[in-house]
């Protein structure tokens, strides 16, 4: 398998500013991959580069669902469910280890006057559970051939067997209807990892500080090495804004007034045992909320994930969940359930901004505004690619290359429709081989599945761990994670920072109660080997992580040396999870 490190980063950077590329991406969020993906596998000379770590923006902030986004239907946005489902259909098809169905069990309580933000109330509610029904049918029509499974009618009874929170009271009926779940970062470093395959050059910390101008037009731009502190000059073809949220300033550094109008809205998340509301294999979904969004409360692994809010506003660059977005979600979940959430459950909180087209409305909530793209050309030339969700990345990546082909006049072909992603190759025979060599380290069902989520990379997992057992060993005693992957993200994925490892390429820092504060010298001791550090640098990193926790959960963090063993970490191989 073709490494993709630190090594390779550097390799990059050099070849880019010495040649030069067809196409410069800027961003390296899912869209930016995307993007860079389409441009090589259409055979564009290709280059990227991010400011910090891939996907350490709004890409690992998701409630990590491909959906088509059912709340969408009341506002009669048929063109953007349609697509969203289609997309959604066929990343299950080109990366079916990393993207797999899930259900939504929708309950209908008595008095409910909008649930899913349907447009008809019916006098006294009767009627609801048709109007519903007929939403949830719409919905597996408009995804076709490339469902992922049919809805169904459960009845009250049934729901409390399959939720048994679910708060009985008024309890009138219930359904499920079904999308898809992934790991968000997981599926943008494979995103990355398939670019290169292709011939993508890439390069995270690069941040791009100003742009070479030919008179009015845009023909390069210079980036800074945030590690090395050099400045480097890359000539380009064609630039692609994909900064997301931060693509107003990118475009403000074109020398003209920005093309582009975003309303960034914030979305926090709650991470919380999955024994604390006793969530089975079926995420729920609460059909109802004060300003008319619904949430979600989705299973992950022995976790779960709870959101999202809708926040106008805010900083950008260090986004957090402030009390009022926490308040809010307890508040709308209590409401639902039985099983009482607290402030005392609630492991971690994380917050992130998504990049929504701005109404020219004014007074336009940032719930109703619509997450449909847009390619515009951009001053001195430059292309902008803004709006949009996760699960859309490859339309994205599609409609952005299009765009600049026929600017070219060359052939529009869309490739990447049934384009596997890297890991499809004979996954399932690689889930096998994981499978059966688990019991000789000890792992439990919940490794194992992690592990799946490489796909046929997997065994260069256990090749790690066959090669030193050390690298078998669970990373934090009630997660999944297992220390080769450490190495795999090292050498693989261009994990440079203990971070990068910690909060994206695992999830530790958001599921751990110690938010990996007690294994980070551990893990800051394995990427020393991988990366070169002289223990000055490992103990410098130790201590940044530290103070990145520190400041978004300080009241949680000051546990200095506690290696987690929080009275509610009695997880949960025994809860079913697929």
């Amino acid at each position: 398998m073709e490494e993709l490190s630190y090594r390779e980063r550097t390799t990059a950077l050099q070849e880019m500013a010495s040649s030069g590329v067809d196409i410069l991406v800027i961003g390296g969020g899912i869209t930016g991959a995307g993007i860079a993906l389409e441009g090589a596998a259409h055979g564009f000379k290709t280059g990227l580069v991010e400011k910090a770590d891939f996907a350490s923006g709004t890409s690992s902030k998701s409630t990590k669902l491909v959906h088509g986004g059912i709340r969408y239907l009341p506002q009669f946005d048929f063109a953007l469910v349609r697509e969203a489902l289609v997309e959604r259909g066929l990343l299950t098809r080109n990366a079916p280890f990393l993207v797999q169905p899930i259900g939504f069990v929708l309950p209908l309580y008595k008095g409910a006057k909008r649930p899913l933000g349907t447009p008809i109330s019916p006098p006294g509610g009767i009627g609801m559970s048709y109007v519903l029904l007929s939403g949830l049918m719409m919905y597996d029509m408009l995804a076709g051939r490339l469902g992922v499974g049919r809805h169904r009618r459960l009845g009250p009874q049934r729901a409390l067997r399959m939720v048994p929170c679910l708060k009985q009271e008024g309890l009138a009926d219930a359904f499920i209807y079904y999308d898809a779940q992934t790991d968000d970062t997981r599926l943008t470093s494979t995103v990355v990892r398939t670019a290169a395959s292709k011939g993508a050059l890439l390069a995270n910390y690069a941040e791009v500080t100003g742009f070479v101008q030919a008179g009015s037009r845009i023909v390069g731009a210079h980036v800074r090495d945030v590690l090395s502190g050099e400045t480097l000059t890359i000539n380009a073809g064609a630039v692609v804004n994909a900064a997301g949220v931060f693509a107003g300033r990118v475009e403000s550094m074109g020398g003209n007034d920005s093309q582009v109008k975003i309303e960034p809205a914030k979305g926090i998340h709650l991470t919380v045992p999955r024994s604390v509301l006793k969530i089975g294999k079926d995420a729920v979904v609460l059909p109802e909320t004060d300003d008319g969004r619904i949430l979600f409360i989705v299973p992950w692994g022995p976790r779960v994930t709870i959101g999202t809010t809708d926040t106008p506003g805010g900083d950008i660059d260090h986004p957090v969940a402030g009390d009022e977005d926490v308040d809010y979600l307890l508040r709308h979940v209590n409401r639902y359930m039985s099983c009482r959430l607290t402030r005392a459950d609630i492991i971690s909180t994380w917050a992130g901004y998504r990049p929504l087209v701005s109404s020219r409305k004014p007074g336009v909530s940032s719930s109703k505004l619509s997450r449909s793209h847009v390619v515009l050309d951009g001053p001195g030339g430059m292309v902008t690619v803004v709006g949009g969700k996760l699960t859309t990345y490859r339309r994205m990546g599609q409609d952005a290359i299009d765009h600049l082909a026929n600017r070219l006049g060359k052939r529009v072909s869309h490739l990447t429709e049934r384009l596997p992603l890297v890991g499809s190759e004979a996954w399932e025979q690689a889930a096998k081989q994981v499978q059966a060599a688990a019991p000789a380290y000890g792992w439990q069902a919940g490794t194992v599945r992690r592990l799946g989520t490489y796909g046929s990379s997997a065994l260069t997992i256990l090749q790690l761990a066959e090669e030193d057992p050390a690298l078998a060993h669970l990373v934090v005693a009630d997660l999944p994670y297992v220390m080769a992957e450490v190495v795999f993200a090292c050498r693989y994925e261009m994990a440079i920072q203990l971070d990068d490892v910690l909060e994206r390429r695992l999830h530790i820092r958001f599921e751990d109660w110690d938010h990996g504060l007690g294994v980070a010298p551990d893990v800051a001791a394995v990427m020393a080997g991988e990366l070169g550090w002289t223990p000055a640098e490992e103990s410098a990193q130790v201590a940044r992580y530290k103070q990145i926790v520190q400041q978004d959960e300080p009241e949680r963090s000051g546990n200095d040396g506690d290696t987690g063993a929080h009275p509610k970490n009695a997880e949960h191989e025994a809860l079913p999870h697929a």
